[in-house]
């Protein structure tokens, strides 16, 4: 079950878990001051937190991103429902015209097929090459 979060406390340990000790991303790069501005979805499987995602608006754009799920509950679908449910969120939200996420180099394709497209060059974010991509909502 993927729900919006008040308490995003489970979401930062996810993403600890994800981004820092398996990705080796530094904590002063994963953990910032958007999260209090952000709308925070967690995933959770038989009562255990499993994957996150965050949403902050800039004007006309939602921006979907820190997208993470567990080891063990990749390739089940979860992260495809949470992107999904970023996208649900942000249509309705009157304002916003389009979604945006940074994706990380080997992970273009599968946000090309949830309809989102390349922008742009590539940049480093953390160490890692990112591609901004962009849905028309």
């Amino acid at each position: 079950m993927i729900s919006v979060v008040s308490d995003y406390a489970p979401c930062i340990a996810l993403r600890r878990a994800v981004f820092i000790e398996e990705q080796g991303i530094a904590e002063a790069d994963e953990i910032d001051d958007l999260d209090d501005q952000a709308v925070h979805l967690l995933a959770v499987v038989d009562g255990r937190p499993v994957g996150t995602a965050r949403i902050l608006i800039d004007g006309q754009i939602g921006k979907i991103g820190r997208i993470c799920v567990l080891p063990d509950q990749r390739g089940t679908g979860l992260g495809k429902a949470l992107v999904e449910a970023g996208i649900t969120h942000l249509r309705t939200l009157p304002a916003v015209t389009r979604a945006k996420l940074g994706a990380q180099d080997h992970a273009i394709g599968f946000y090309a097929k949830l309809g989102f497209e390349p922008v742009g060059d590539f940049y480093d974010d953390a160490g890692i090459p990112h591609q901004d991509m962009v849905l028309a909502l």
